[in-house]
């Protein structure tokens, strides 16, 4: 991996962990154990359709990991962790069937994935499935939080292309 690729994932991870961060602040939205907006997704989704799947993923994992460690919350790294690498999956996949201008529809997708991911690792860890009445409000809840970060996803990709191509064009003429 370049060396500019890297310093631009490291970016965008600091700033999905700020956002993270900051996010822990607010008072909870509703009384069901889970429900976010997950602004910190915004970069997830755009490192999706900008970033090769390996990279993508690798910002995912290591925002994860990062704001467990900042939060001192562990035993939410495996909730975080299988929803997150599920989301991940069917968003790399989609990607392929979904073209970037519906980016916020895959987001959409992305957040029943993670949903359905946390379900899971929540049934396994509980070793009940009572934590399934919270499954709808999850899922109604995460398609508002994922159309949100999805369009705003899609508007960061939007502003930034034009300024990454000209970057590029720079670095060109620098090399002739």
């Amino acid at each position: 991996m370049k060396t500019r690729r890297l310093t631009e994932l490291s970016l965008l991870t600091a700033a999905a962990l700020i956002i993270f961060i900051v996010e822990l602040r607010l008072p909870d939205l509703s009384a069901v154990p889970g429900v976010k907006l997950g602004l910190a997704n915004i970069f997830t989704v755009y490192a999706v359709y900008s970033y090769r799947a390996r990279e993508a993923a690798m910002l995912l994992v290591t925002r994860i990991a990062l704001g467990a460690i900042f939060s001192s919350n562990f035993s939410a790294l495996i909730y975080s962790l299988s929803g997150g690498l599920l989301c991940i999956a069917g968003m790399l996949l989609l990607k392929k069937v979904i073209p970037v201008n519906y980016l916020w529809l895959c987001s959409i997708f992305g957040a029943i994935f993670h949903n359905t991911g946390q379900m899971a690792a929540a049934v396994l860890l509980t070793r009940s499935a009572a934590v399934l009445v919270h499954y709808p409000t999850l899922i109604v809840s995460g398609c508002i939080a994922g159309a949100f970060t999805g369009l705003c996803a899609q508007y960061v990709l939007k502003r930034l292309i034009p300024v990454i191509k000209t970057d590029d064009e720079k670095t060109k003429e620098k090399k002739l």
